[in-house]
């Protein structure tokens, strides 16, 4: 979503780099194609209207034009800008104190309402919270046995209230909560394919009978322009409390979830990225908007690398710090990369990794991994703790045990190498922060790996190039843009297996 609005202010941004000083004419030219991107993106017109009037004006103000660095004050506004048409802050889920909270879930059928009720659920619930689903589409064929299945493979209840109206069957499932300590319900609600009275009549009417907490409106991000209209009727008769966007990882140009927060006034609470239950993340407007022209989001790696961390990973860090790169440890960074959505989700949520993967028509080859597996366990316990005694002879056996080739062994050898020099240069920079030992600071606490914040285990991803693909995160480190040269060197074909 939003690669092609990204790849075209992107474009437009190195126009204006490549400019010393910036004229009148080169800011209303930029304004223009940041117009066209943003309707070829199917943002809504007098949106993308308001947004270039605001930030031409401030484009044109003497503290840009005469500045060192035009181009960079223009890109600067037009983040601001896009970070305020997204919400300026992050709007977070506010529930109250009574027992059990009720959320309501309401939008068209096929906007996605019953797979964010799990999401939401099953998010909840890694929280602390006993969350119980109501099943309160009537209508739709399975639409119950659906959230029944999904609710299982999360592990929460799903009260269905078979034959009965969605109103008993919203009240119902507000008692069965109670009696069953749940202190959240998630109520999902009936759509229809467009708007008609009937559905919204009878979403006014469950919220007035368990009076929600919050009304969530969950939105596709695919839906386009009309969008709008339908968040604006929602708004009138239901008055949510926030928005759910919802397929935001879909091919469509996705400008509809950028009108939204504008239009309605309304903050955009979460949005799903994914299939899977742990897909659904917060939204967060500056996040989003940097994801946009293509500054990535740092955060959000560390984030999910930090959601995988746990006491042993951490133990296991300062080991390779101290000892090295086993085999087997890299086996497990592999794994990690892959619960924390692979190559690719990581790629691009790195400054420039969208538009790299655009480049590389945005496929990379996750099967890489798979190969790596099949090395490494086609080699003896000794070898995957001492990987210096593997010769010649024994990498013939591990290329015909894992059905690869010398050619693919030798460069998975050359990987732990440059992994293994770049550990010990972390080392040399933990001895100089921490004292000779490197094992503690001055308090005695246990320290981090430097520039892997709460990333442990992660010294480097195989297959994508030599070295620390989070460089740039802490001191010492090497910049993004080598970082992504490197990447691009080696899925171009420079060290393939």
């Amino acid at each position: 979503m939003f690669n092609s609005l990204s790849d075209r202010l992107t474009d437009t941004f190195d126009r204006l780099r490549g400019k010393g000083k910036l004229t009148e004419a080169d800011i209303t030219a930029a304004m223009r194609e940041i117009r066209m991107a943003l309707l070829e993106a199917d943002v809504n017109y007098r949106v993308v209207k308001d947004f270039v009037a605001r930030t031409r004006e401030r484009c044109l103000t003497a503290e840009v034009m005469d500045s060192l660095t035009p181009a960079q004050n223009v890109v600067k506004i037009v983040l601001d800008e896009l970070i305020e048409l997204l919400g300026s802050t992050e709007s977070k889920l506010v529930l109250s104190n009574r027992i059990p909270n009720v959320i309501m879930l309401v939008g068209l059928q096929g906007s996605g309402k019953t797979t964010a009720a799990v999401k939401l659920a099953y998010m909840l619930k890694k929280q602390g919270r006993s969350p119980l689903l109501a099943a309160c589409d009537v209508y739709r064929p399975a639409a119950a046995d659906q959230l029944a299945t999904l609710g299982g493979e999360i592990g929460v209840p799903v009260f269905r209230g078979d034959g009965q109206h969605p109103i008993d069957i919203a009240t119902g499932a507000v008692r069965e909560a109670i009696d069953h300590l749940r202190d959240v319900v998630i109520v999902d609600t009936a759509g229809r394919l467009q708007i008609d009275e009937q559905m919204m009549q009878e979403a006014v009417d469950i919220k007035r009978a368990v009076k929600p907490d919050q009304v969530l409106m969950v939105v596709d991000a695919m839906t386009g322009q009309d969008i709008v209209n339908v968040v604006s009727t929602f708004a009138e008769r239901t008055d949510f409390d926030g928005v759910i966007i919802s397929k935001l990882d879909g091919d469509a140009r996705g400008g509809g979830a950028l009108s939204v927060r504008e239009v309605t006034g309304k903050p955009i609470k979460f949005v799903s990225m994914g299939e899977k239950p742990d897909s659904l993340e917060v939204f967060s407007p500056e996040r989003m908007a940097k994801r946009i022209l293509g500054m990535g989001d740092v955060v959000g790696i560390i984030e999910k690398a930090q959601e995988l961390a746990d006491e042993e990973q951490m133990e296991a860090a300062e080991r390779m710090l101290r000892e090295g790169l086993t085999m087997n440890d890299m086996l497990e960074q592999m794994r990690a990369l892959k619960k924390m959505g692979g190559m690719k989700s990581i790629l691009g949520m790195l400054p420039g990794g969208q538009k790299l993967l655009n480049q590389m028509g945005g496929n990379i080859d996750e099967s890489v991994m798979d190969k790596i597996e099949a090395m490494i366990m086609s080699m003896t316990a000794e070898e995957r703790l001492k990987p210096s005694i593997i010769n010649g002879q024994r990498r013939a056996r591990i290329a015909r045990g894992s059905g690869t080739t010398p050619t693919d062994v030798n460069n998975l050898m050359r990987q732990w190498g440059e992994m293994n020099k770049m550990m010990g240069k972390m080392r040399s920079m933990s001895q100089q922060m921490g004292g000779k030992k490197g094992k503690k600071g001055k308090k005695g606490k246990r320290m981090r790996m430097p520039g892997m914040p709460g990333m442990p285990g992660m010294g480097g991803m195989p297959g994508m190039g030599g070295g620390n693909p989070f460089a740039g995160m802490g001191s010492g480190a090497s910049s993004d843009m080598d970082m992504l040269r490197a990447m691009e060197r080696q899925m171009k074909g420079g060290n393939k297996f």
